[in-house]
Formats: structure tokens, sequence, C-alpha cells
């Protein structure tokens, strides 16, 4: 199974887009995207700046069309001018999980 984490770190002031932005991914991919079995947001306590994904695919085939899909590049049209910095992701094979 492929997985990606992403964190991302928008400037202050702007939590409440980057916490819709990722709400329009997740809508998107509940309803398009069968082979994406998990995607979960994640705001940091201790600060609200940063937003953690962690998206799980049935395959690599599953995690390209994601990652090529409208939603995505939507989403990148509207955070990539509030990023305070890089956005940190983490491409790999799951070893184990709980569900």
């Amino acid at each position: 199974m492929y997985t990606i984490s992403a964190v991302i770190r928008v400037r202050s002031g702007y939590e409440d887009t980057l916490s819709h932005a990722l709400a329009e991914v997740a809508r998107h991919v509940a309803a398009n995207e069968p082979d994406t079995l998990g995607f979960f947001i994640s705001r940091d306590v201790s600060d609200p700046c940063v937003m953690t994904t962690y998206e799980r695919f049935r395959d690599k085939d599953a995690m390209d069309r994601h990652n090529n899909s409208d939603a995505c590049a939507r989403f990148f049209e509207v955070v990539k001018p509030i990023l305070d910095g890089d956005v940190v992701l983490v491409t790999a094979n799951e070893i184990s999980a709980k569900l």
C-alpha cells in the first residue's frame, strides 16, 4: 500500500483558507477516488498554521491519479501564495496499520 504524509504550513491568518482547501480535496476523494483508501487531515495542536495529511492508496496508479487530479491542482493554486515554506511530502510503503 502506498502512502503520502504531507506537512503543510501557511502564513498566520490563512489557517481557515488551508482548512477549507483541504476539505475540498477530501470531498473530491470521497466522491471520485475509490482506490484512495484513506485521506486524513489533522491540525497541529500547538500551531494552527500547520496541517498534516495522511493518504492511503491501493497502489501506485491510484496515488498517481490522486496527485494528478484537478482537485489537487486547485488545492495548490489556492495555497501556493499563502504557504510558509515548502510542503514536506513523504511517500512510503505502509508496513503496518491498525484499522
